[in-house]
């Protein structure tokens, strides 16, 4: 039976103490802030981020080195010939992380496992978590990514931004629309649905941002999500832009609403998408679950 580790980034939200909690391995992302490198998690806090961030300093991302990737995967496959990797990165409609993870694994036969699970921060902790499982059980690394690839589209991500400035200066919005934006104070609430982040609809409080988050979310469970809801494999959860307080209100908010989906998950969202819609943003997310 072959041994089989866990490999994620941090867009997942795993912390490096967490992950060695869990037992799996966790890539930092790199950051370019003001022309210096960081590493998420390692010499980046999240309060130094958004300190970073709302300071008007220079912000971008960037994927983890060639040689990060491989030689975490080298000193892994060295504890035996028995040994496999599960490596789930961020959405390959998010970064060419998964893309380039995919190329460097053709060196490695059927040792190492790359998942385009289309997923990132709550949804992509939880095939995680759902990878520990199946490894638990004595899954190979190819039935866990087969797990994986099959679920991938079982999720769902509603996320409500305080302001359009993050995504004018990232580029994804014009002078124009963000002006606009800013006159009428509209708050859209984007979508994350396997892939990209898109537009969903536009409000003009945080009050109608997260009444319009839960119909989204309601309807999805009344419908797409029917069935593994009825058979209790449907989690909620919640992230947010350095807005906690914010979080855990909606967290107490959800369980009322929904009493028979646990709410599991209450965390920052990734900084890779953090940096282009900017603090004070608050998501649902709901995922199938093994």
């Amino acid at each position: 039976m072959a041994k089989v580790r866990i490999v994620t980034d941090s867009n997942s939200g795993i912390t490096q103490a967490e992950a060695k909690t869990l037992g799996v391995s966790v890539i930092p992302m790199p950051f370019l802030i003001n022309g210096e490198d960081y590493l998420e998690d390692v010499n980046l806090t999240q309060e130094e981020f958004y300190r970073h961030l709302e300071g008007e300093a220079t912000v971008s991302t960037s994927q983890p080195a060639v040689a990060t990737v491989t030689d975490l995967w080298d000193s892994l496959l060295a504890e035996g010939e028995d040994v496999e990797i599960v490596h789930i990165p961020m959405s390959s409609g998010l970064s060419e992380s998964c893309r380039t993870a995919q190329s460097l694994a053709k060196a490695y036969g059927k040792r190492v496992c790359v998942v385009d699970n289309q997923r990132i921060s709550v949804t992509q902790k939880q095939s995680v978590l759902d990878a520990l499982k199946l490894a638990g059980e004595g899954k190979s690394a190819q039935e866990i990514a087969d797990y994986l690839t099959t679920t991938k589209l079982e999720s769902s991500i509603y996320i409500a931004l305080d302001t359009l400035k993050y995504l004018k200066k990232g580029g994804r919005l014009t002078p124009a629309a963000a002006l606009v934006g800013s006159i009428l104070r509209i708050k859209p609430v984007l979508q994350i649905q396997g892939d990209k982040l898109d537009a969903y609809k536009k409000v003009h409080s945080l009050s109608q941002a997260k009444q319009v988050m839960i119909e989204a979310m309601r309807g999805d469970l009344n419908t797409r999500f029917k069935e593994s809801a009825i058979q209790g494999k449907m989690r909620l959860f919640i992230a947010h832009t350095n807005f906690y307080a914010e979080a855990e209100t909606f967290r107490k908010e959800l369980e009322a609403i929904f009493p028979n989906i646990p709410v599991t998950l209450v965390d920052p969202l990734s900084l890779s998408v953090s940096c282009h819609i900017g603090p004070g943003a608050l998501a649902v997310a709901a995922s199938v679950c093994y």
